[in-house]
């Protein structure tokens, strides 16, 4: 049961920074292209994976503290449910370049951030 709290503690810690992350980058950047979202998926897939070499596969991070980190802390800040629907929005408005622009640098760029939070978790961790 105290794993459940931590869990969900995690979970509204990683809201109120994907909140806080989000506005502050789309202010930055403005309205046309959903920036905010994309620096979160990008952020959230790096930490993701360092957390999980980290934790899986080195024995760095304990298992209950992985499952708040990953599960609690990163499922609440990880976006996936915006990009879709923002994507959406920005095919229905008719900005299809914009749309196909948010897929791949979404897609792309989290696999990429995933594979160097992989490398900096195996790093971290004594190769």
């Amino acid at each position: 049961m105290a794993l459940f709290l931590f869990v969900v503690l995690g979970g509204a810690a990683g809201t109120a920074a994907r909140y806080l992350l989000g506005v502050s980058v789309q202010a930055a950047f403005g309205p046309t292209f959903p920036m905010g979202t994309l620096s979160v998926n990008l952020i959230g897939s790096f930490f993701v994976s360092m957390f999980m070499v980290l934790g899986a596969d080195k024995g760095l991070i304990s298992t209950p503290t992985r499952v708040v980190l990953c599960t609690g802390v990163m499922g609440g800040f990880t976006t996936y449910s915006s990009f879709n629907f923002e994507t959406m929005r920005l095919a229905q408005a008719g900005s299809f370049g914009l749309a196909l622009l948010n897929v791949g640098a979404t897609v792309v760029g989290c696999l990429v951030a995933g594979a160097l939070g992989l490398l900096t978790g195996r790093l971290m961790g004594g190769a």
